[in-house]
Parts: C-alpha cells; sequence; structure tokens
C-alpha cells in the first residue's frame, strides 16, 4: 500500500468520486474502457503527428489526452479564467520566440534596466524569471562530482568509481560507433554525390555496388529506417563528445563560473537575469517543454500548447548541460513559489545527490504554499521500485518511505501507438514512484532561434501534464495542489493488458507500472474537476 498524506476532500468532494449525488449533472461520459479498442489500421499524417498528444484515445486510437476534445466539448464558451503562473525550471527558454513571447511571464513588481532589486526579492532586475546558473553551460553529472569530493566511505562514492568506470568506457566503445558512421556516412555523400540523402537514394546504390559502399550503406539504412534524420549524426557526435569533455571529465569544475558556493545553501544570491543563458542553441530543452505548455494554440505555426491561453510562463534557468546542483533546484523551486508559480515543470533528473535533502525541503515548503510540482520519471528504462535498486532524485520520499507531501506528480513517457508498445521504449516505470504516463515521444514544439523540432523523452511527458494541471488549476482554482494532482491521477485512462518496458523489453501489466495504472486525459480531468466544483458549491 502507497503511503501518503490524506487529501482531506471534503465529504462533498470525496462523494462526488464516486456518485453525482445531488450535484447538477454532468453530460459529458468520462472516457474509459479502451482495453479492447481496435488497433489503428493507418499512419498519423504529418499534421496528426504534430499533435498527436492532444488526439483522443477513442476517436483517434491513440493514446493522446484528449485536449483537443477537451476544449471544444468542457472549455468552449467558458470564461478565461485568471491566467496560471507556471514556472518552467529547466536549461533556459528562448522567451523571445514568436510562439512562447504572448505567454512568458513578466514580473510585475519589478522595473526593467534600472539595475534595481524593486520587488525586495533578492534578485535584480528578475524581469521574466531567474538564471541560477549565470554564464555556466557544460558541467559534470553527479557522479563525478560525487568522486572528485573524495572517499567518505559511503556506499554512494563506492557506486560512484565502479559506475564511472563503466561509463568511460562505454563512452569509448560510443566514440568507435560515431567514427564508423560518419565514414560511412562520407563514403555514401560521395558516392551519391550528395550530402542530404534519403532512404531512396539508398534503395537506388546497386547490387553489385562496391563492398564499403553496401555495408556503409546498411550502417545508415537501419539510422533512417529508425525514424532518425542525418542531422542525428552530427548530434550524436556532439553528445558523445561531451560527454567525455565535459559529464565525465573530473578536471573540468564549471562551477567556478557561477561564483557561489554549491554546498552552502544560505549562499542564494547568484546568477543573472539572462533566462535564455549564454548560448541560445543550449536553451533548446527548455524552450521545448515550456513549447509543450504553452506555444499558442491555432496560430498556424508550429504545434499547440496544452494550456497557452491561460498559462504564463516564468523561466527559471538550473538545469545545465550535465547533472543539475540540489541548491539551484532548491533555490529555483523557492523563487518561483514566492514569485507565484502555481504548478511548477521539472524535466531533469539523477543518481547520485549531495544535498537532495534540500530539494525535499522545497518540495514541501511548495505544498505549503499550494503549488503543484510535475516532474520526468526519467529516461534509463528502468523499474525504480526494485527492492534495493537505486534511488532517483528528485523525489518525495527516501527508498519507498513515506511520501513528504501531496503535491508531487511524477511522469513517465508514451508511444504514439496504443497497445502492447504504448510505453516509450526508454521510459522509467514504478508502481510506487511513478504516478502516470502521458505522451512524451515525437513531441513537435518550439526550438532556439524561432523553430521546431520534435524532441522525446519523460522530458516532453512531464510539460504535457503540467499543461493539464494549469488548465484544472486556471479553471477551477479552488482545488488545492494535492486535490489537483488527484484528480489528474484518477481521471486518468485505465489500462488493463500487458506492456513492453524496459531494456529487457519485459511484459508487464499497465496497471502495475504506476501508482494509478493510468495515462493522463485531459478531457477526463476537466470533467472530474467540473463535476466536483458542482458538488464543491
Amino acid at each position: 500500500m502507497r503511503l501518503i498524506k490524506p487529501l482531506y476532500l471534503s465529504a462533498a468532494l470525496a462523494l462526488a468520486l464516486t456518485s453525482c449525488g445531488t450535484a447538477s449533472k454532468v453530460v459529458s461520459t468520462p472516457i474509459g474502457g479502451v482495453d479492447n479498442l481496435p488497433k489503428r489500421t493507418t499512419k498519423l499524417t504529418d499534421e496528426q503527428l504534430k499533435r498527436w498528444s492532444h488526439l483522443d484515445i477513442i476517436n483517434d486510437t491513440v493514446p493522446g489526452m484528449s485536449v483537443d476534445r477537451a476544449y471544444e466539448e468542457i472549455l468552449k464558451g467558458k470564461k478565461l479564467p485568471k491566467k496560471v503562473i507556471v514556472g518552467v525550471v529547466d536549461s533556459g527558454i528562448e522567451i523571445d520566440h514568436d510562439d512562447l513571447k504572448p505567454q512568458v511571464w513578466t514580473n510585475p513588481k519589478e522595473v526593467a534596466g534600472n539595475g534595481i532589486d524593486d520587488d525586495n526579492n533578492g534578485y535584480i532586475d528578475d524581469m521574466h524569471g531567474w538564471n541560477f546558473l549565470g554564464k555556466s553551460v557544460h558541467e559534470n553529472v553527479e557522479m563525478v562530482r560525487v568522486i572528485r569530493r573524495g572517499d567518505d566511505g559511503s556506499a554512494q562514492y563506492k557506486r560512484a568509481v565502479k559506475e564511472y568506470e563503466k561509463e568511460i568506457k562505454d563512452n569509448q566503445e560510443s566514440q568507435i560507433r560515431v567514427d564508423m558512421l560518419l565514414r560511412a556516412n562520407e563514403r555514401l555523400a560521395k558516392y551519391l554525390d550528395k550530402k542530404d540523402y534519403t532512404m531512396d537514394d539508398l534503395n537506388k546504390i546497386p547490387l553489385d555496388a562496391p563492398e564499403e559502399i553496401t555495408h556503409s550503406k546498411n550502417v545508415i539504412y537501419n539510422i533512417l529506417a529508425g525514424g532518425r534524420e542525418l542531422s542525428w549524426l552530427e548530434a550524436y557526435k556532439n553528445s558523445v563528445e561531451s560527454k567525455r569533455k565535459n559529464h565525465l571529465n573530473l578536471d573540468l569544475d564549471a562551477r567556478k563560473l557561477v561564483g557561489d558556493n554549491s554546498s552552502d545553501i544560505n549562499d542564494r544570491i547568484y546568477g543573472d537575469n539572462n533566462v535564455l543563458g549564454p548560448v541560445r542553441d543550449e536553451a533548446k530543452h527548455g524552450t521545448h517543454v515550456a513549447g509543450i505548455i504553452a506555444q499558442t494554440r491555432g496560430n498556424d505555426l508550429g504545434g499547440d500548447g496544452v494550456a497557452s491561453s491561460v498559462v504564463e510562463i516564468m523561466a527559471v534557468r538550473a538545469v545545465p548541460d550535465g547533472d543539475e546542483y540540489d541548491k539551484d533546484i532548491a533555490l529555483g523551486i523557492r523563487y518561483a513559489v514566492d514569485n507565484g508559480a502555481k504548478v511548477i515543470n521539472g524535466s531533469f533528473g539523477k543518481y547520485f545527490e549531495e544535498n537532495s535533502q534540500w530539494v525535499r525541503d522545497a518540495i514541501v515548503y511548495a505544498e505549503e504554499k499550494d503549488v503543484l510540482i510535475v516532474v520526468a520519471a526519467g529516461n534509463d528504462a528502468k523499474d525504480l521500485n526494485i527492492p534495493g535498486g537505486v534511488e532517483r532524485y528528485p523525489n518525495d520520499n527516501v527508498n519507498m518511505g513515506p511520501e513528504i507531501s501531496n503535491n508531487f506528480l511524477v511522469v513517465g513517457a508514451l508511444n504514439p501507438e496504443f497497445g502492447k508498445n504504448m510505453v516509450a521504449r526508454f521510459s522509467n516505470y514504478g508502481h510506487y514512484d511513478v504516478d502516470v504516463f502521458a505522451p512524451g515521444v515525437k513531441i513537435y514544439a518550439t526550438v532556439p532561434n524561432n523553430t521546431y523540432e520534435y524532441l522525446q523523452g519523460t522530458s516532453m511527458a512531464s510539460p504535457n501534464v503540467a499543461g493539464v494541471a494549469a488548465l484544472v488549476r486556471a479553471y477551477y482554482p479552488e482545488f488545492t495542489a494535492g486535490e489537483v494532482k488527484k484528480i489528474i491521477m484518477d481521471s486518468g485512462v485505465a489500462v488493463n493488458f500487458d506492456v513492453v518496458v524496459g531494456d529487457k523489453k519485459e511484459l508487464r501489466n499497465f496497471k502495475s507500472i504506476s501508482t494509478s495504472g493510468k495515462f493522463v486525459n485531459a478531457y477526463n480531468a476537466l470533467l472530474l474537476a467540473e463535476k466536483l466544483s458542482k458538488a464543491k458549491k
């Protein structure tokens, strides 16, 4: 049984969860009973794929969140509510992106560019949020920082040393693969006399082509057939190099660029107000996350945000290229809370820590101030709840002990395919530490330089749910953060069949891999919120 603080719903609310009682009747019917839906027989069109997370499980037979249906059947005609501030704690946000500008939060108590802390919050000219990383971009992973702090005899230190050796070896092997792929690409580009060749071009290579060309064709064909483009090769190369030069580099001390003491939570005034960060392209992750929540709906630009009409995005830059510092996350959460955020999205995480209690204290602080925190479950295909397994941070418990708060919602990722392969191959899962699932593969949203891109990860699933939470909080502000979490979990679409999870492609019943056994549905969430709201009145 999951240990969790009771939500203290009123008697009327508790009754409404199970029956209509004397409340006004809700005409619409919740979405459910999907286990035996027929398999989709046609591919999603390009336009459908760009917004598949908004589609409907019944009508479109993909595990979307029925966002369009919610707008059409529940929100249509409703007066626009007061906007909800959503804090995005991430790598930085391109706040001048055409599709995000209308939804960027502006601090009403601060005067731009006057060099004065007008609102006395300790941060000068924080017009749109705060950058806790200053000019720092590339960082170590926490495992390296654990080793650099020295052998303290702890189990964490021993695990760090062991995993570091494995990571170094894996990186070396990855570099060999990168070199092979780049050579194959170079040969094919020369043979075909074009850099941007396609699968059709590869199919036209004759069977009697030179052996090295045939081998190169087979290597690159597997890349393209997997849905990747040739540009992925450069991204893969950069990722492998960055891991070696930055993430795993024991000699790198990037924190000196920030200028604070990362081990002192009271040293809190540091960084600057450049929420984009010093390198525009390095704000891709945060810009994409913000777009999933808030890119303008229906403007014929890029994708559609889940909650663009009712949100303001507060940018909190605290996640580098590498692992985040517990101090930055703790202070980032507190900054968002203190400046009016009602929902916070955290698409980050790690398996080592220095001061994780600071983050848990910030989570409790957020609960006290009625702020919901939505976070990504992680992309390592792990069962987070194997007895004696490794903890993932941030979390709202210690080693599956009692939860410390009711405001922390953890999200796994889904594919745009309903059935046994609906869970993203990379998604973490766990009956205790993962609460719900949501779309997280091939998510189309804003990226720097005023453009758009498909990205994937539980990092993308989390803001989809944060967007749903923002809709509920905007239209039904009477509910607490804990009640909104419960509404989202209770109203999800239940699935009772086996799905493939983890690196070993194990079959597990979907209802057993998260606390709720459901995936998030905006239509159902708003329907339940409407029902409970009427019961409250």
